[in-house]
C-alpha cells in the first residue's frame, strides 16, 4: 500500500512539474530505438507531426526532438536529405522569407554523404541519442527564427560570412537554448559523438576545418557536463527521479 502510494504521488509531482515547465520537456538521459512504444509515436505524431515532412527512417528522432518544442507544433518544417558537405543546416524556405515568422516554412537539410573526412559524423553515422541531440540543436535555430524578421535573418546570413565571431555566440547560444529546452543529455552525446569520431578537441562546422580552434563555437562536453550539474531543469528532474527509486 505504501509502494502504491508513492507511486501515485511520484507521477502526481511529476505532472505538476511538467505544467511548471511550461515549454520545457522532462530530461531524459538517454533514448533508444525501443525507448518508445509503437502506440507512444504515434500519440506524438498526432500531437507534433501537423504541418511536417517527416523522413520515414529517422521519423522517430525527430517526433522526440520536437516533442520538446511546443513552440512550434503547427510549424511548417520540411526535413530532406541530400548530398552536401554540411552534416545539417536550417534556413528558412527561401519564398517564405518575407511572410510572418510562423507563416514561413522551415527546412531542415541532412546530408547522407559529405567528405571522407566529414562523413563520420553525417547523420546515420550519429548514436541514437546524439542524432536527436543535433535534431534539437537545429529546432533551436527555427524556434530563434519565430522572433526575427527578413532583416536579422538577412544579418544572420551575412555574418556567416562576414563573422566568425558571431558564427560562434550564435551557434554556442543556440547550444544552450537547446539545454533550456531539456535536451541537454542528446546534445551532450552529440558533442562527444563527433568529437570522438573527428578526433578533434573542438568543432568549428563544416567550411573551418583549417583554421585553429581555440574558440568554441559548438559546445565542448566539459562545457555541457557544467551547466547540466548547475542547471536546475535537470537538478529538480534528477531528484524526483531519484526519490521516486528509493
Amino acid at each position: 500500500m505504501i509502494y502504491f502510494l508513492k507511486i501515485v504521488l511520484c507521477f502526481t509531482i511529476l505532472i505538476l512539474f511538467t505544467n511548471r515547465l511550461q515549454a520545457q520537456g522532462i530530461p531524459v538521459k538517454n533514448f533508444y530505438p525501443d525507448s518508445l512504444t509503437n502506440q507512444e509515436i504515434a500519440i506524438l505524431k498526432s500531437k507534433y507531426g501537423t504541418n511536417k515532412e517527416l523522413i520515414v527512417t529517422y521519423e522517430n528522432q525527430m517526433l522526440i526532438a520536437l516533442s520538446y518544442f511546443p513552440e512550434l507544433k503547427d510549424i511548417h518544417i520540411k526535413f530532406k536529405v541530400k548530398n552536401r558537405t554540411t552534416p545539417l543546416a536550417t534556413r528558412p524556405a527561401f519564398f517564405s522569407m518575407l511572410r510572418s515568422a510562423k507563416k514561413r516554412t522551415y527546412i531542415i537539410t541532412i546530408s547522407k554523404k559529405s567528405t571522407t573526412y566529414l562523413d563520420t559524423i553525417i547523420f546515420k553515422n550519429l548514436n541514437y541519442n546524439a542524432q536527436i541531440g543535433v535534431l534539437g540543436h537545429e529546432l533551436c535555430h527555427i524556434s530563434d527564427y519565430l522572433n526575427k524578421g527578413f532583416g536579422k535573418i538577412t544579418v544572420i546570413a551575412l555574418n556567416e560570412i562576414f563573422s566568425k565571431k558571431a558564427v560562434d555566440k550564435f551557434e554556442f547560444n543556440t547550444d544552450l537554448n537547446c539545454i533550456n529546452h531539456g535536451l541537454g543529455y542528446q546534445l551532450l552525446d552529440w558533442s562527444t559523438n563527433i568529437r570522438e569520431n573527428l578526433k578533434r578537441v573542438n568543432w568549428l562546422g563544416a567550411v573551418n576545418l583549417t583554421t585553429d580552434e581555440k574558440s568554441e563555437r559548438y559546445m565542448n562536453p566539459t562545457t555541457i557536463h557544467t551547466i547540466l550539474v548547475k542547471h536546475p531543469l535537470y537538478q529538480e528532474t534528477k531528484k524526483i527521479t531519484s526519490n521516486c527509486q528509493d
